[in-house]
């Protein structure tokens, strides 16, 4: 089994932060039909067969015109399993100063959010593949690096074994649907738009508030 991440909001624990911090993951298992399909679907915008030419590199939908973006939805919708989804939402102001500090803040949410994953994973899994986009914050990656390893070993369930990379999303579609997913998340979560997400929304297992009972604001 392969799990892909995304994350979604900033690292500004303050007003002028983004509200809400979004970590999601896609479970797929081998063979990865739709990539096959996005692939395609990359060389039909390439030669001018659906829209007006787009030298597409690779699939970012923050970044994709709104027909693409409908396009790739539609797509994860058809060739996604259902349930593939699993995300952890945390509401910012909610976190407490000792948590705040990304390398402190991500290996957390990650180790919440991968050890769903990992418990909901089918019998029989020989092995887990855990691919990240490259790790936010440039300055302390080796810090971050050193929670989530920590922070794994703690959190996940014995006896699944897994693996864990740090890749260019440009390197895996699996990290580019990811990254769709995420953002119809986040956008539902931060912004109130549930367009997009209403498309996918069967695919989508769980959403962890992780703070939903709190009642402490920190700013």
């Amino acid at each position: 089994m392969y799990i892909f991440l995304d994350e979604g909001g900033n690292f500004d624990f303050s007003p002028s932060g983004s509200k809400f911090f979004t970590l999601s993951c896609v479970s797929l298992y081998r063979p990865f039909t739709l990539h096959t399909e996005l692939d395609s679907y990359k060389y039909d915008l390439i030669e001018h067969r659906i829209m007006p030419r787009i030298e597409m590199e690779f699939f970012h939908c923050a970044d994709d015109n709104r027909y693409v973006r409908g396009k790739i939805f539609t797509m994860l919708h058809a060739s996604v399993p259902s349930a593939s989804v699993d995300s952890v939402i945390v509401e910012k102001r909610k976190t407490g100063p000792a948590l705040q500090p990304p390398e402190k803040f991500y290996p957390k949410m990650l180790g919440y959010l991968l050890r769903y994953a990992l418990e909901k994973a089918s019998q029989g899994v020989g092995e887990v593949v855990v691919i990240t986009d490259n790790l936010p914050v440039a300055k302390k990656r080796n810090a971050i690096e050193k929670g989530i390893k920590t922070t794994l070993a703690d959190m996940l369930p014995k006896g699944v074994p897994y693996r864990m990379m740090h890749h260019s999303s440009r390197s895996h579609y699996g990290l580019q649907i990811a990254d769709y997913f995420n953002w119809a998340i986040y956008r539902k979560w931060e912004h109130g738009d549930d367009t997009s997400y209403a498309t996918i929304q069967s695919q989508i297992r769980s959403e962890f508030d992780i703070f939903k009972s709190g009642q402490r604001n920190y700013y």
